[in-house]
C-alpha cells in the first residue's frame, strides 16, 4: 500500500501524524510512504529523519494525494485539500464531522472512506485515539486559562493558586471525563479550588476517591450548573457526547451571572462547544469577549504543543495504520473490536449513527454493507 503524509494546512497546526520510527515500519512491512517536505518541521522532525529510515520526500502535498491509497493526517480535511479526495482512498484522522456540515457534505461527496481517531473505539468501549489528545487539551485548558485571567489579556487579574491571606482561584469544569479529570489534577495541583460536574454517578465517585481535597465533585443539572460558573472565576467546558454535538450548557443568558472578567476554555468546540456563544477560534486569535466574559475556544489546543501531541498521538494510532495498510480497512472493520465505530463515512454513506442524526441524513448500518 501507498500511505501518504502530508503537512497540516491548518492554522497553526504543529502536529504531524506519523513518527519516524512508523515509516520505519510501514516500509519493513513493504509499504511505500510518500512525506511532504517540511511535514515534520513543526513537531520538531526533519525530513532527513525521515528519508533516512525509508520514506520518500515528495515536494508537494498534491504530489501525496494523487498517489497514496490511505492518508494519514492530525486535522480534519481544510477546504483547500477537498479537491485531492478522490473515490476508493482512506484518511485517516480526527474529523469531529458534528461540529461542520460543509465537510461532511464534502466527504459524503468525495467517495473516501473516512475513518475518525475520535469514534473508533478498542475492545474494552474505551476510545483509545482521542484519549491522549484529551489528556493533552486538558491539561492546557487550565495552562491557558491561568494566562487569560491575567489583567493584560482581558481577565480578572486572578492568580489560579491565590496567595497566603488570598483565597485562590474558583474553577468550574463542566464533564468529568479525560479531558476534564487531566484539568481537575492540574488545577487542583496549582492550589485552585475546583468543582467537577459530571451526570454520571460512578465516575463522580471514582473522581472523588483520587481528587485531592481541593476538588469537590457535583452532579450536574441545570441549578448546579447555574450556581458554579456564577463562582467561577474559570469554567472549563469539557463535555463529550461520542460522534455527537457537545450539548449547549451555557446559555447566553447565563453570562450575565457570570464574573466580569471571568475565563471560559471551552474544549469540546471541536464538537460545536457546550457553551452557547462559543464559536471556532485559532492560535493566533485565541479569544474574543461576549458580555465581560472571556471565551478562548481554539479548535486544535494540542497543535500549538506540537512535539508532546505528536509523540502521544502517534503512540496509538500507529498500531492501526500498520493494520490497515497490511490487510485494508474493511478486514480490519470485521476483525477487530470497535474497529468499525470509527468508520463515519464510506463511499458516500454515512455509517456513523450520531453524525446522521445531526444532520439529519441516512445512515447505513457498515455490517449491512458488502465489505
Amino acid at each position: 500500500m501507498i500511505v501518504g503524509l502530508p503537512k497540516e494546512v491548518k492554522s497553526d497546526e504543529y502536529r504531524v501524524a506519523l513518527l519516524p520510527v512508523g515509516v520505519e515500519e510501514l516500509t519493513l512491512a513493504g509499504h511505500r510512504v510518500l512525506v511532504e517536505a517540511g511535514a515534520g518541521l513543526g513537531s520538531g522532525i526533519a525530513d532527513a529523519q525521515y528519508s533516512q529510515v525509508g520514506a520518500t520526500l515528495v515536494s508537494t502535498a498534491a504530489e501525496v494525494w494523487a498517489q497514496a491509497n490511505m492518508v494519514v493526517k492530525v486535522k480534519e480535511p481544510q477546504p483547500s485539500e477537498w479537491p485531492h479526495l478522490r473515490p476508493g482512498q482512506v484518511l485517516f484522522t480526527y474529523f469531529h464531522f458534528a461540529a461542520d456540515e460543509p465537510l461532511t457534505q464534502a466527504i459524503i461527496k468525495s467517495g473516501i472512506t473516512a475513518i475518525a481517531y475520535e469514534t473508533l473505539r478498542d475492545a474494552k468501549g474505551s476510545l483509545p485515539l482521542l484519549t491522549p489528545m484529551s489528556e493533552v487539551a486538558g491539561r492546557m485548558s487550565i495552562q491557558e486559562g491561568a494566562k487569560y485571567l491575567e489583567r493584560p489579556n482581558e481577565g480578572r487579574g486572578i492568580l489560579l493558586a491565590g496567595v497566603p491571606g488570598v483565597a485562590p482561584a474558583e474553577v468550574a469544569i463542566l464533564g468529568g471525563g479525560i479531558v476534564g479529570s487531566n484539568a481537575a489534577r492540574v488545577a487542583a495541583g496549582l492550589g485552585a479550588s475546583v468543582r467537577i460536574l459530571d451526570v454520571n454517578l460512578d465516575r463522580l465517585r471514582y473522581l472523588d476517591d483520587i481528587m485531592p481535597a481541593n476538588v469537590t465533585t457535583l452532579y450536574s443539572d441545570r441549578h448546579t450548573i447555574l450556581e458554579s460558573i456564577q463562582r467561577a472565576d474559570l469554567v472549563i467546558g469539557a463535555v463529550l457526547v461520542t460522534g455527537a454535538r457537545a450539548p449547549r450548557l451555557v446559555r447566553r443568558v447565563d453570562l450575565a451571572t457570570m464574573k466580569q472578567g471571568s475565563v471560559i476554555v471551552d474544549v469540546a468546540i471541536d464538537q460545536g462547544g457546550c457553551v452557547e456563544t462559543s464559536r471556532p477560534t485559532t492560535h493566533r486569535e485565541p479569544t474574543y469577549v461576549i458580555d465581560g466574559v472571556v471565551h478562548y475556544c481554539v479548535t486544535n489546543m494540542p497543535g500549538a504543543v506540537g512535539r508532546t501531541s505528536t509523540y502521544a498521538l502517534c503512540n496509538v494510532t500507529l498500531p492501526y495504520v500498520i493494520q490497515i495498510a497490511k490487510n485494508g480497512w474493511k478486514s480490519v472493520a470485521t476483525s477487530s473490536q470497535g474497529f468499525a465505530d470509527g468508520v463515519n463515512i464510506t463511499e458516500g454513506v454515512v455509517t456513523n449513527q450520531a453524525v446522521a442524526d445531526t444532520f439529519g441524513l441516512p445512515c447505513v448500518d457498515l455490517a449491512s454493507l458488502s465489505l
